[in-house]
């Protein structure tokens, strides 16, 4: 008789954790089969607007890209221009836009001994900045001469600079810093195109050019 009891609260004890770990299989289950969070359509845009401008940045001069990110904050006083900063952030970016066009005709070549050579494509060949007879044999220089597609490529690096320049919020600030609905809609859509345009025309018609501020392959 004194048996009965004590079986019947162990199979009580034994039912309420089966219980118990059922129902923390049941809410792990449900954690799991919750369905991941859906983005909103302009979540995408801003994102596929960051990743598109981060891409952009490959196709500049590393160089000018560097210079862009240090020296703005400073002539644009961090989007605060008055009219001294103003004409000088203007110099600035008209300064960069030059060098991301001769970036794009200059060139280099790798010497049998390692040596990395830099010099400026011309009709003829190349020009050498830096050689130093040293005895190396000389790569045949007639296929760096310049051709049309290098026009293509600096043309559009400026343009992909300007893409840049307008998605930087201290470049914005120095120039309007009130923009109307429709001005805010240019800054947030031509940027993106260009890039879209640019990038596409890189893929059509990649380069074979590895200039100064670009990076030199090993087979270069």
């Amino acid at each position: 008789m004194s048996l009965r009891p004590r079986t019947t609260t162990t199979i009580k004890t034994i039912t309420a954790q089966e219980t118990t770990r059922s129902s923390e299989i049941t809410e792990q289950e449900i954690e799991i089969r919750k369905p991941a969070p859906v983005t909103s359509l302009p979540q995408r845009a801003i994102t596929q607007t960051l990743a598109s401008t981060a891409h952009l940045a490959n196709l500049l001069p590393t160089g000018t890209l560097l210079a862009f990110q240090i020296l703005t904050p400073t002539f644009t006083n961090n989007g605060t221009c008055d009219a001294v900063t103003r004409p000088l952030t203007q110099i600035l970016l008209m300064l960069l836009a030059v060098s991301c066009f001769l970036a794009s005709f200059t060139d280099s070549f790798r010497s049998p001994d390692g040596q990395i050579y830099y010099g400026l494509a011309t009709f003829r060949g190349m020009w050498l900045f830096d050689y130093q007879t040293t005895g190396s044999t000389l790569p045949e220089f007639s296929k760096y001469r310049l051709r049309f597609i290098d026009y293509v490529h600096a043309v559009l690096s400026v343009f992909v600079f300007v893409a840049i320049a307008l998605r930087d919020s201290n470049v914005l600030n120095c120039f309007y810093p009130h923009p109307g609905n429709e001005a805010q809609e240019f800054f947030n859509i031509v940027p993106l195109g260009i890039g879209l345009v640019c990038s596409l025309m890189f893929v059509v018609f990649p380069t074979r050019r590895h200039g100064i501020g670009y990076p030199v392959s090993s087979g270069n």
